[in-house]
């Protein structure tokens, strides 16, 4: 019988002896070949991946391997891509977000330079954090001692005066402590723990809470008790929570005058040299982080130091408030 031509076709792809692959790499069994296969795929998603993420090496000039060998990266870490040029963040206090003073200076910024700020509005304490872990690029915040500590231990480059105010012990108009009038924060704060009166803290280790501890410690004292109330919050909110309770707190000034409307606290103690709150800018140090904008964050900081930041600052409240709420203090020592 006859084949059909269709099995004439089969029967010749199939093997003989003589057509048999020979041993080497085309002889894979179907177990090798889905290894190799599994591996291939292996590859071609870490290149893929290396080419999203930025961090595959690409072509070596002769003599070795060029990848961005200077950036050491944890075992189990991806590396971050670096920041975008035309955008900066700026690790800041709630007391300057909320005092409103960015919302005048930084759209003059961003049309000056075409640089787009972000700002990061914590206390000073979690503001210096972010970029201790190089999270920011820069740092915007009242607390020079912390500041200078911050330089010191490499994070920071230079710290640049900016601008001052003052804090004021703010409380209800019934005074229940009868510290109204005084200039003295410490003994108004011994007079407010020795009646009990309520007292709300920043309790979140801003600028505003050091200077509270500074405060509390030239009193000898370490507040504690159903009077002494800790927020966690900032500047904002923990006036918004003493004025509900009635109770007192430490505010800078002008937070509280650009709430003032809103709140019925009053100005107790003020003019104490101890309340004094000056402002000072860093960059973040690109020895330690690489990847920070430190182009960017250096223009930031010649803008804020400049003749025409100065006084964008200096003129900030006066037509509202009948006064500044920030003094200019570039080139001071403050």
């Amino acid at each position: 019988m006859k084949s059909s031509p269709a099995s004439s076709v089969a029967e010749s792809r199939r093997p003989t002896a003589s057509r048999r692959p020979k041993a080497g790499i085309c002889a894979l069994t179907c177990q090798q070949r889905s290894r190799f296969g599994i591996r291939a795929l292996a590859v071609a998603l870490a290149v893929v991946c290396g080419l999203v993420l930025g961090t595959w090496p690409g072509p070596a000039p002769l003599g070795g391997f060029s990848g961005r060998a200077d950036l050491p990266v944890r075992p189990g870490t991806v590396q971050a891509a670096p920041h975008d040029p035309h955008s900066i963040v700026v690790a800041s206090t709630t007391s300057t977000q909320d005092s409103g003073i960015f919302d005048v200076i930084l759209p003059v910024f961003e049309k000056n330079t075409g640089i787009r700020v972000k700002v990061v509005a914590v206390g000073t304490g979690q503001a210096i954090e972010l970029a201790e872990r190089g999270d920011a690029d820069v740092i915007f915040v009242h607390a020079r001692a912390s500041e200078e500590e911050f330089v010191a231990k490499g994070f920071g480059v230079r710290r640049y005066p900016v601008m001052y105010n003052d804090f004021v012990i703010v409380g209800p108009a019934a005074d229940p402590a009868g510290i109204g009038g005084g200039k003295d924060a410490v003994a108004a704060f011994r007079q407010i723990a020795a009646k009990q009166a309520l007292f709300v803290s920043r309790g979140d280790n801003s600028g505003t809470h050091i200077k509270e501890k500074e405060i509390w410690k030239a009193a000898g004292l370490v507040p504690k008790g159903g009077w002494y109330k800790e927020a966690g919050t900032g500047m904002g909110n923990t006036l918004r929570m003493a004025d509900e309770m009635g109770a007192y707190t430490l505010a800078d000034r002008s937070t509280y005058l650009h709430l003032q409307s809103h709140l019925r606290l009053k100005i107790l103690v003020q003019g104490d040299r101890i309340l004094f709150n000056p402002y000072g800018v860093t960059a973040v140090n690109p020895r330690k982080f690489p990847d920070v904008n430190y182009a960017g964050a250096q223009k930031f900081i010649q803008f804020l130091t400049s003749p025409e930041g100065q006084k964008l600052i200096g003129e900030y409240g006066r037509e509202q408030f009948g006064q500044p709420l920030f003094f200019p203090a570039a080139g001071s020592d403050l």
